[in-house]
């Protein structure tokens, strides 16, 4: 098993054990470095939902940042046993983990940031895009992670990006 660090916020430093999980790619720290630089490192009042949890590393670096609120959305039993161990050892009240599909995932209530980073090579984005609308926030950014570069997502228009190695990630908000 890896470790990643939370790079930020109240948490900072804070070790997360990454399960052995096919298809599981934790964010690089320099991506979620560089991301957390262009949303701002204080998320006071943001409502945010990490829609393929995995590690759940977006998520917990959302909350270290000062997120209201947080849910961590995971199918993967082995994943879904570590996210809730690491939420009990970082004692992060604002965060929820959710057992689930993300195409079944019904938000209540609706968020500000959401973290896209979905398994590579099964067109997830493009089954997730038509569910945005219900989930968001008028002002609401997306985050994504892809295996290629991206100009939009359904009416969300790229406005930041980058890459490290073979992924691609991506701010989005709505045109």
């Amino acid at each position: 098993m890896s470790r990643i660090r939370i790079t930020g916020g109240t948490h900072r430093s804070r070790l997360i054990q990454v399960v052995d999980v096919g298809g599981l790619r934790p964010t690089p720290d320099r991506v979620r470095e560089t991301l957390f630089n262009w949303l701002g490192q204080d998320l006071s009042g943001l409502r945010c939902l990490d829609l393929f949890a995995g590690s759940g590393i977006l998520g917990f670096e959302a909350a270290s940042r000062g997120a209201e609120e947080v849910v961590l959305v995971e199918r993967d039993a082995k994943a879904l046993s570590a996210l809730k161990g690491h939420l009990a050892a970082l004692q992060l009240p604002q965060v929820r983990v959710v057992s689930g599909d993300a195409l079944k995932f019904a938000a209540q209530p609706v968020f500000d940031l959401i973290f896209l980073d979905p398994p590579y090579g099964k067109g997830w984005l493009d089954k997730v895009a038509p569910l945005l609308p219900q989930w968001v926030a008028p002002e609401a950014l997306l985050y994504v992670e892809a295996e290629h570069p991206l100009d939009a997502l359904g009416p969300w228009q790229v406005v930041r990006r980058g890459d490290a190695g073979q992924v691609h990630f991506h701010l989005l908000e709505q045109a």
